[in-house]
């Protein structure tokens, strides 16, 4: 059985979409700290992000730093941070997160978005990759 993740790749649930490669997908988080949180993946599920290889580690960067930059000129923040935690979903992945603060980093206050909001961010990120 594949994570939650690997079954978001398949297209068996539903995201918003925000980039994808033939190896990699960057989606928002439905669970956001702040308002753009986007989640960098590689296709190929790996529980832990030192266990994939240094081809797909660095690949997994740079991707991310492409989201990155889109994100950051899509939504207002003062910089755009990075968190690799990987305890709540066993498949390697990239959180990109709009910060004003460091609270905003801190996994402890989320944000509520509507279903046109979401699509509307993961829009405006698009139209800046």
């Amino acid at each position: 059985m594949g994570s939650i993740f690997t079954k978001i790749v398949n297209g068996e649930i539903p995201c918003y979409k925000v980039a994808e490669t033939e190896d990699f997908l960057a989606f928002l988080d439905v669970n956001p700290n702040a308002k753009g949180h986007t989640l960098c993946i590689p296709k190929k599920e790996v529980d832990k992000i030192f266990d994939l290889n240094e081809t797909a580690y660095n690949g997994l960067m740079a991707f991310s730093r492409k989201v990155a930059i889109a994100l950051e000129k899509a939504v207002p923040c003062k910089r755009i941070g990075i968190s690799v935690i990987g305890l709540e979903v066993p498949h390697a992945h990239v959180h990109l997160i709009p910060l004003q603060s460091m609270e905003d980093a801190r996994f402890i206050q989320k944000v509520t978005l509507s279903m046109q909001e979401f699509q509307q961010i993961a829009d405006t990120i698009k139209s800046h990759l």
